[in-house]
């Protein structure tokens, strides 16, 4: 279906008047909205953008603020240590974004650092070959950094611009396998004279206007050229995949006590989707296999320990995108063996006062939370 510049015009038109202007990134150092052509910042914006893949913008302002008041420059951040750098991102998820970023900004200065000034910014690439080369930035990625920073002419493509595109051509195919018309549609409406505000209007458009559920068509300037809408089902678009069922998984874990009253924890292998964050030990259950049984299986494979299982402390639900948990943790207490990583990077004991000094994975702080309440029962009376 071809489109004319109509419909780059009339979204810009309604980025003025609608869209969000205050998000902090995309602002200059005197927090105004920048000319054309004028330079941002492209540091915080980079931040940004890897912390907004899967994420929502209401859900990133407050871990982006914390981030900058921790590492404001790439400097910074490449001289950090990698378990700051994961205790930060605690609770965003998607841990290896966080890995990437670290693993970005050093490389990034190993490439550019000669000469590199905090306010000065001609050093940066301008081209999207470029950011390319760095972990976890793909084109969507680098288009949006080098559009917001330097208002480029690069096209993104994102989620929410996917669900906007699908709709408004009412593909029939699912945006994962239909990508390269995406693209092209991305590219074509893209306004070369505004590249910044008009990439902007569209994440802005698929997070206000057309959202997943109840979109706000009557709200929308592009309404009249949208075949989802004409269709009268414009929910129906983007057209989903067959749901396929999530395997379910029962993990036992062993929260661990020594005599000194300290817990053992040990930090995940850094492949993986929990790479380099700490856990409390354990392992999935086999088949007919006793949770009991599962635990001190897993602990004695794993670490080297043999454990008394005690009573259970917490069961909880996780879902992952690819899996469902179930992990049922007990007290136990180290009766003999001195812990070994053998399937981790390290383990350590710490006083359960320490635990917030470690990054754990999300399902963990519920953990901590009965485990503290468990041995201090006298402050959580206190603080109802």
């Amino acid at each position: 279906m071809p489109f004319d510049q109509e419909l780059s015009t009339s979204l810009l038109d309604w980025w003025l008047a609608h869209g969000r202007h205050a998000i902090p990134w995309k602002l200059t150092a005197q927090g105004r909205v920048p000319a054309f052509t004028e330079v941002l910042n492209p540091y915080p914006i980079w931040v940004a953008e890897v912390m907004l893949q899967q994420t929502q913008l209401q859900v990133v302002l407050p871990y982006w603020t914390r981030w900058m008041g921790r590492f404001s420059t790439v400097q910074a951040l490449a001289q950090a240590d990698e378990q700051e750098v994961l205790l930060l991102w605690q609770g965003l998820g998607y841990y290896s974004r966080a890995r990437r970023l670290h693993q970005g900004a050093q490389q990034f200065l190993r490439i550019y650092g000669q000469g590199l000034s905090d306010d000065a910014f001609d050093r940066w690439p301008r081209d999207l070959e470029s950011w390319l080369t760095l972990p976890g930035i793909g084109p969507s990625t680098a288009g949006s950094i080098l559009s917001s920073a330097f208002d480029r002419p690069f096209p993104i493509l994102d989620g929410n611009v996917k669900r906007v595109f699908s709709r408004l051509i009412a593909s029939p195919m699912p945006p994962a396998r239909n990508s390269k018309e995406l693209w092209a549609l991305s590219e074509q409406l893209l306004s070369t004279e505004q590249p910044r505000n008009f990439n902007q209007a569209l994440m802005d458009l698929g997070a206000t206007v057309c959202t997943p559920k109840n979109p706000s068509c009557q709200q929308c300037p592009w309404s009249e050229q949208c075949a989802a809408y004409a269709s009268g089902d414009p929910v129906a678009y983007p057209v989903k995949e067959a749901p396929r069922e999530l395997p379910f998984q029962v993990i036992g874990v062993g929260v661990v006590l020594n005599d000194a009253g300290e817990v053992l924890i040990d930090q995940r292998l850094n492949e993986g989707l929990l790479g380099g964050l700490w856990e409390f030990p354990g392992g999935k259950q086999e088949p007919g296999e006793a949770i009991e049984v599962t635990i001190c299986r897993e602990l004695q494979e794993e670490l080297a320990i043999e454990v008394q299982v005690g009573e259970e402390l917490i069961s909880l639900d996780h879902a992952y995108s690819h899996k469902r948990l179930r992990f049922v943790v007990h007290l136990c207490h180290w009766r003999s063996g001195e812990p070994q990583p053998l399937a981790s990077q390290q383990v350590r004991w710490v006083k359960p006062q320490q635990l917030n000094e470690f990054p754990f994975p999300a399902a963990n702080a519920r953990i901590i939370a009965a485990l503290l309440a468990r041995l201090h029962p006298e402050e959580g009376t206190a603080a109802a």
